[in-house]
């Protein structure tokens, strides 16, 4: 329940500032409307403008575009609610990469809409009015051309995320830059396929946007590289890390500094006396199964079973066991199991 409490606030404040940022920008839709469609009157035919063909189109087109230009420009407060949210159950090193990911995420969708609106426009519009046949007027519908402009704003804006989808790819161990490096005729083959459905009949829309993405697939198999490369060295100093602890918290040995001694075996009696202990001890062990353990016994042997996963490098079945210590132990023992976890993020 707590958790379903905190995503209904961040989502009510996120709904909250899309709604203060539409209804500051609701008064200047027709302004907004006019910088949107400058591509294609530009390139109008004198004497013909666009048209509203819907009683309502004049009203309900700039509202619609308000409050899609809201949305967009609250994007970055809509992403920080949802790192908030998503933030407390990542790991030290996947925050270290989530952050700088969002970022760029972000940044790439906006080049992807600025790079439509500056270059892909002007060509497509330029290309079509001049394909009109002789004798027709070009006058565009507004809510038709929104909805053809929204359309390859978000299609540039998604397909410039090509880099960031490679980079976790290969962060996730689905497939490895070489293998991304041997797909790469399909890719191009894909990527006009793509500019195919999302983009208007035409080849010029077509190319603009499937160069982009190729382009953009060759950078994100460079990044990936660099961020295994990365990654990889960052294991090997954790690793390192974690056995100078452990080396350093081992016990010293009984007899260092003595190699140099004969070998004693021991005697009847020591050897007698060394069974019978061994013997008395699977005895308790044995008789200690038959027993019912109490709740702070299993969360003791949880805890022991911690530090020998810890010695074995098993990070993963440790961790498992001490968020199990963290449902099921006391206060004392929760208080062990979270340092555990501190050490185990660090």
């Amino acid at each position: 329940m707590s958790h379903l409490l905190e995503l209904r606030d961040r989502l009510l404040r996120a709904v909250l500032v899309v709604l203060v940022v539409f209804l500051a920008l609701f008064p200047f839709g027709n302004d907004i409307y006019h910088f949107i469609a400058q591509p294609l009157m530009a390139v109008l035919p004198e004497g013909t403008s666009m048209i509203a063909t819907p009683a309502a189109s004049p009203f309900l087109t700039p509202f619609k575009l308000s409050l899609v230009a809201a949305v967009f420009l609250a994007m970055p407060y809509l992403l920080y609610q949802l790192w908030g949210f998503v933030a407390p159950g990542l790991y030290q090193h996947e925050k270290r990469l989530a952050t700088p990911l969002l970022i760029s995420s972000v940044l790439l969708f906006y080049a992807g809409v600025a790079f439509a609106y500056f270059i892909v426009f002007p060509l497509i519009f330029r290309f079509l009015t001049g394909m009109a046949p002789e004798g027709v007027a070009v006058m565009t519908d507004i809510s038709h051309y929104l909805d053809f402009v929204l359309t390859l704003f978000f299609a540039f804006g998604f397909a410039f995320e090509i880099p960031i989808a490679t980079i976790l790819l290969v962060w996730m161990g689905m497939t490895t830059p070489e293998k991304l490096s041997g797909k790469r005729p399909y890719v191009i083959v894909g990527a006009f396929v793509i500019g195919m459905l999302l983009t208007p009949p035409d080849i010029i829309s077509q190319t603009l946007l499937a160069f982009p993405m190729w382009i953009l697939f060759e950078a994100g198999i460079v990044l990936s590289r660099f961020f295994v490369r990365n990654k990889e060295e960052q294991d090997d100093e954790e690793e390192e890390s974690d056995l100078a602890e452990t080396a350093a918290a081992a016990p010293p040995a009984a007899h260092a500094g003595q190699d140099d001694e004969e070998f004693k075996p021991l005697s009847d009696k020591e050897m007698e006396a060394e069974l019978d202990r061994l013997e008395a001890e699977l005895d308790e062990e044995e008789s200690s199964w038959h027993e019912e353990p109490d709740a702070e016994d299993v969360v003791d042997r949880k805890l022991q079973r911690v530090n020998r996963l810890r010695e074995d490098m098993d990070f993963d079945a440790a961790r498992k066991l001490l968020y199990e210590v963290l449902v099921e132990g006391n206060d004392e023992q929760v208080v062990v199991a979270k340092n555990i976890l501190s050490q185990l993020d660090d």
